[in-house]
């Protein structure tokens, strides 16, 4: 080793260790701005920083926590939570390399993983052992299906929500401090008949979580917010324990946690939240914007605080992002001030219809990665997944790799497969996958009889349309016939007079005759799944016979799109998101495709005020993942099956824009002249 050492120059490594402090001399003002540098260093008391998007809200929180603990206090008195494990895990080692060791004690987490810890000391209280249990999402499912198991004789098993969807309902309940009824009257209004039949299993639930000393994720919230209101003791512990308490993404807090955050807290005062009410856009999960907008009201002498520095976009998008939230009414006004020199301004792009905008986006796509834009470094945004629709069929067949973020490709998706099965059986009779799919989907047909009744109609040797009418109701139990009686009655009504080989008929006739029940009582998000195979008619018109519609979409779900490119790279794919994926990431080009009235903004925020404030809201995440160039796209027109051609009309989140904030391309013959007189076009 001596010989080692004496030819070889060798270099120190220090590993840092657990220590209550060492001295370290960071520099506060040389590594932040002034708007940063002023949270961190004067912070004190009830603190609102209002964190612009891409002004490093993250940043300015681990130094503040690097700030207080430089100056002597202890890690074990500060509280830091978090919304996702990830974001506690960067905070803390961020904030371990800016310190140069490990602060022992501290207590940073998510708000779960902070009401697990205390509930462990205090679990007796809430009517728990101290080695409780914790339920994960599939374990809490398996236990509401045994609940709805032993209730099954007051069920209506083709009508009743599926154990997945009483989960949900249960967990929203439990989240925002509602009654079953309020929230099955508000979100699940196809589901009131049975809202006796849900209170039942959601206290049965609860027995049985009780008796197995189990809690589920919402229990460690609702029972640490129970124990702080009701246990002076708990409550004096944690309160005098806490002196900092300080929480990132306040936004997206529902009123469970602001309720946690506000009784910690409330001791020292010391409570420092960090968000933006102009990204807050999770109100479907229980998220509710009122928690920052009236926190100065709940804590008066509130210091608030404004991050408008932003590092990330051109000042040509914020100028567009700034002026669209001017429109809402109930914000904390801040202007977005960009460091990056002018780059353009954003475009609006005029096109005639949903394939013309796929073209377009393909088209751009392709110049800017010939001009250095990776394609990994561009997202196509929409507001609801059926919007990619035209768009995915329009990267297969120009051969693009592409990726959805978070998300299923729109023609994999697992109820359109079941649509499309349907059609295939009438194309192609002998399709044995189609048929197993589509008779398994029916109550009480499980693989073995969904078998039989195949190789059933292929010893006939009929038609489909004759084996429909054929009553072969003998060779099955009572349970299995009910299924079956589903299945000929949706198959009939699918191939009955009038629809005429018509894909988008079909596929209408598929979800009237029993297939939307199914979809409102298997899936949360159901209203959004009916959306999509309503486009998915939609998307079908162009079509005259359903075999060229059904190869088409055969060569879209086998064709991954790996032979224009020929990169070699897994990463380099267009990236596709709904615009709630994209939050918190960013890109060097955004292009937000169908901004037409009724798609974006959704239908459903029309009448509400808070609804079309919270879709305002949207828009602006949507413009500010943007780091260089905007895409905004209007489709004329839009194809709607019922109404046929209609003119989609700007969205309003356009209309509201000043003319200076982004420049006008109007693609193919849809020519409009732009405010200054002069045109700007692109030709496919």
């Amino acid at each position: 080793m001596g010989c080692v050492s004496s030819r070889f120059k060798m270099k120190k490594y220090t590993l840092y260790e657990d220590h209550e402090k060492v001295e370290t001399h960071i520099d506060f003002k040389g590594n932040l701005n002034a708007e940063q540098y002023e949270v961190v260093t004067k912070a004190d008391g009830s603190c609102l920083v209002l964190a612009g998007a891409g002004s490093g809200k993250t940043r300015t929180l681990i130094y503040r926590l690097a700030y207080l603990l430089e100056r002597g206090v202890p890690p074990s008195s500060i509280l830091l939570m978090t919304f996702t494990n990830k974001a506690a895990r960067e905070m803390k080692d961020r904030a371990e390399m800016i310190l140069k060791y490990t602060p022992k004690g501290l207590f940073c987490g998510t708000f779960h993983h902070v009401g697990n810890r205390i509930l462990r000391k205090f679990a007796s209280l809430v009517g728990f052992g101290p080695d409780f249990g914790i339920l994960d999402r599939h374990d809490s499912r398996d236990l509401v299906r045994a609940c709805v198991k032993k209730q099954n004789y007051k069920i209506k098993k083709e009508k009743f929500p599926k154990p997945s969807v009483i989960q949900s309902i249960i967990s929203f309940s439990a989240n925002t401090d509602k009654t079953i009824e309020k929230v099955l009257s508000e979100k699940y209004p196809y589901f009131t008949q049975f809202t006796g039949e849900i209170n039942e299993i959601k206290e049965l639930y609860s027995k049985k979580k009780k008796n197995s000393n189990s809690m589920d994720y919402d229990d460690l919230l609702v029972k640490l917010r129970w124990l702080l209101k009701n246990s002076p003791s708990a409550r004096e512990y944690y309160t005098e324990k806490f002196h900092y308490v300080m929480v990132d993404e306040y936004q997206d807090t529902n009123l469970i946690q602001a309720d946690i955050v506000d009784m910690l807290g409330g001791n020292h005062n010391n409570i420092l939240v960090v968000g933006d009410d102009a990204q807050s856009i999770y109100s479907f999960r229980g998220a509710r914007v009122e928690n920052i907008l009236s926190f100065p009201e709940r804590f008066p002498g509130t210091k608030t605080f404004k991050l408008e520095t932003n590092y990330r976009s051109a000042p040509e998008i914020l100028d567009l992002a700034n002026d669209s939230l001017l429109n809402n009414d109930d914000q904390f006004p801040k202007k977005l001030k960009s460091v990056n020199p002018p780059l353009g301004k954003p475009a609006l792009v005029e096109v005639n219809d949903l394939y013309q905008q796929a073209s377009f986006v393909v088209q751009r796509v392709l110049e800017m990665r010939g001009e250095g834009v990776e394609m990994k470094d561009v997202v196509v945004l929409f507001r609801a997944h059926y919007q990619s629709a035209e768009l995915e069929m329009e990267l297969v067949k120009r051969g693009i790799p592409y990726v959805v973020r978070g998300g299923i490709r729109f023609f994999e998706q697992a109820h359109i497969k079941d649509v499309l099965a349907y059609l295939r059986i009438i194309v192609n009779p002998l399709d044995e996958i189609s048929w197993m799919r589509v008779l398994t989907l029916c109550p009480g047909i499980g693989p073995g009889y969904a078998t039989r009744i195949f190789e059933h109609f292929k010893k006939t040797g009929v038609t489909v349309k004759d084996f429909l009418n054929m009553d072969i109701s003998g060779m099955f139990p009572q349970k299995v016939r009910a299924g079956y009686k589903g299945f000929i009655k949706t198959m009939r009504i699918a191939t009955g007079p009038g629809i005429d080989n018509d894909p988008g008929m079909m596929i209408n006739s598929v979800l009237e005759a029993g297939y939307e029940t199914r979809v409102l009582a298997n899936f949360e998000n159901a209203k959004d799944r009916v959306d999509d195979i309503h486009e998915l008619a939609n998307f079908s018109h162009d079509y005259n016979e359903l075999k060229d519609f059904l190869n088409d979409i055969t060569l879209r779900e086998n064709f991954r799109g790996e032979t224009i490119l020929n990169t070699g790279d897994d990463e380099e794919q267009l990236v596709l998101s709904t615009i709630h994926q994209a939050k918190g990431l960013e890109w060097d080009a955004v292009m937000l495709i169908g901004l037409c009235e009724g798609q974006f903004p959704h239908p459903k925020a029309m009448n509400e005020k808070s609804e079309m404030e919270e879709e305002r809201r949207l828009f602006y995440v949507a413009a500010t993942r943007a780091r260089k160039y905007l895409y905004l796209i209007h489709p004329a027109t839009r194809y709607d099956y019922q109404k046929g051609t209609v003119i989609a009309r700007e969205s309003r989140f356009l209309e509201e824009l000043s003319s200076e904030d982004y420049e006008i391309w109007e693609v193919g013959r849809d020519r409009r002249r732009c405010p200054d007189d002069e045109e700007s076009m692109i030709e496919l």
